[in-house]
């Protein structure tokens, strides 16, 4: 069986889109870290405002994909605001699909 990686997570949490601004968390810079311990996977994210109503959907969302991946049992998907996410986080194309 294949050790899944932080790579393969990540490339899966790109399927994780915010709906109010149509990208990924991965390019908002809203996954602060993520760790694989044998064939479970631990996500720290954010929301772009503390007040944002979606975080459960986000993290069922993050469990649904990269539950999918070969190698993983088990996600664990946990919602932090420290530190405090800013527009710097973004990648350079979000913020330029942004406008910033």
């Amino acid at each position: 069986m294949a050790e899944v990686t932080v790579d393969d997570v990540q490339e899966a949490l790109e399927n994780v889109i915010d709906p109010e601004l149509g990208l990924d968390f991965v390019e908002l810079g809203l996954v602060y870290d993520i760790a694989v311990e044998g064939e479970e996977v631990f996500i720290s994210f954010s929301l772009t405002s503390a007040g944002c109503p979606i975080g459960p959907q986000v993290s069922e969302q993050m469990e649904e994909f990269v539950g999918e991946l070969e190698g993983v049992s088990a996600v664990h998907p946990k919602l932090v605001f420290t530190p405090q996410w800013t527009p710097d986080r973004m990648s350079e194309d979000a913020k330029f699909a942004l406008g910033f």
